[in-house]
């Protein structure tokens, strides 16, 4: 298996509305395993970004390890805002031992300045299992907490980006979850004549088409490099034949109307809402998607995950994927970073890493942690993301915050028919030279 990793940077669908902040608040009753060896006691104080997933497995986890522990005191909160609370205690360097700040707070903007760990040393001491700590984690998910080479943040549960569709509506129609493009143009008319709109999206957030479409169509056309350029702002990347192949497809969806009406004004619930309803065939959204719409869904519902469909001819892997973490850190000036440490080691121990798989719906970045009795709409990314020879992710969404915000613009005239294929290349362009000109910005390759 041969990973792309993207080294310098996480992503993370920063789910806003949705992804980092999306997941079930179902829980059940699954028990938290304990930690092995007792520390001497303490007391650690550990802030999180409370989203859809909430705390509560956390708090949990922070019950369990003080028994483990006799002596020792985890104090654990959450805030969906939490990085505004953090933000003037690092100002005034009273941080808490550990924290999950989400996408709220530049964490690389924290490394590069100095004020949280290189973790690099704790990773080779041994886990909750014994094992050298940083054995326990998915390599290619690891990386994406590293800056320059060191370990500056570690992930916890992980995310996959794709397209969803109702496996009952497929196998009523007789239809196939398409493959390719040209397999997805084929059925699109079949699925419009049966009175649903091929595809919906959350038009009110549209970083969902970067992450389900544009990205995903960019690596297919143009393969792994066409990426890495697009996301280092080399010169002529998001004018080039991969981008603008990419924007055409999207402008073909557009023109045979195969988006559902007036999705370009809906939330990320309302139009996946819609696609529950059937008024829609296929949806694009991350892993979670079943924890963020379970309470609206049907008895008896089911929603399958699919690759989008790559491009026939492409240079990219069709095994490619895209995944996602959200990262956790500990700042330099912890009042008790050693017990903090300990505490996460717990947190990611392989029991309760399962435990937290079954609980939350998710899939998790220990090894072996998604080995485990699967909810059935998670099978499937589980086995793409073992199978898979190309892992990637999207990192220039935090570092080029203003660019992101004109591809999102650019995407939204797009598919409002504002702006054709070739404008919407150039105008990336343009807006990705106002990045390379800006001696403001710190400059970020993978």
């Amino acid at each position: 298996m041969r990973w792309c990793i993207l080294a310098l940077a996480t992503i993370s669908f920063g789910l806003i509305g949705c992804g980092s902040s999306a997941g079930g608040d179902e829980t059940v009753d699954t028990p938290i395993a304990k930690a092995e060896k007792p520390k001497d006691g303490g007391s650690i104080e550990v802030q999180s970004f409370k989203g859809g997933y909430d705390i509560d497995f956390f708090q949990k986890c922070a019950t369990s390890y003080e028994k483990a522990h006799p002596g020792s005191k985890v104090t654990l909160q959450g805030d969906p805002n939490v990085w505004d609370q953090l933000t003037p205690r690092m100002v005034n360097g009273t941080p808490p031992d550990l924290m999950f700040p989400g996408w709220g707070m530049d964490h690389w903007a924290l490394a590069e300045e100095g004020q949280i760990m290189d973790l690099g040393d704790a990773l080779k001491t041994p886990g909750a299992d014994g094992k050298p700590w940083g054995e326990t984690f998915e390599p290619a998910l690891l990386k994406l907490g590293q800056l320059d080479g060191k370990q500056m943040t570690l992930p916890y549960y992980m995310m996959m980006y794709g397209w969803w569709y109702d496996p009952a509506v497929f196998a009523k129609n007789g239809w196939t979850p398409p493959k390719t493009y040209a397999e997805f143009m084929a059925l699109a008319p079949k699925i419009k004549a049966k009175g649903m709109a091929p595809l919906t999206f959350q038009g009110q957030y549209p970083y969902y088409l970067v992450y389900g479409m544009i990205m995903p169509w960019i690596v297919s056309v143009g393969g792994e490099e066409a990426m890495k350029a697009c996301q280092n702002m080399e010169p002529g990347a998001w004018k080039s034949d991969a981008v603008l192949k990419a924007a055409k497809m999207l402008e073909e969806i557009r023109d045979k109307g195969y988006f559902l009406d007036g999705c370009v004004s809906m939330s990320h619930t309302e139009a996946q809402q819609e696609f529950l309803n059937g008024k829609a065939a296929m949806v694009p959204c991350g892993t979670w998607m079943k924890s963020e719409m379970s309470k609206m869904m049907k008895p008896g519902a089911k929603i399958a995950f699919m690759r989008p469909p790559v491009v026939d001819g492409g240079k990219g892997d069709p095994s490619a994927i895209q995944v996602d973490i959200e990262p956790w850190m500990v700042p330099s000036k912890a009042k008790n970073p050693d017990l903090a440490l300990d505490f996460y080691k717990h947190m990611t121990s392989l029991e309760n890493a399962k435990a937290f798989v079954k609980e939350k719906g998710t899939l998790m970045s220990i090894k072996g942690s998604n080995d485990v009795d699967l909810p059935e709409e998670l099978v499937g990314p589980a086995s793409m993301f073992k199978e898979s020879k190309l892992v990637y992710a999207i990192q220039f969404r935090h570092w080029y915050k203003t660019f992101f915000k004109e591809l999102e613009d650019s995407i939204t005239a797009l598919v409002s028919k504002k702006l054709d294929a070739a404008g919407f290349v150039d105008r990336l362009e343009t807006a990705a030279q106002a990045v390379r000109d800006d001696e403001t910005l710190k400059k970020r390759k993978i």
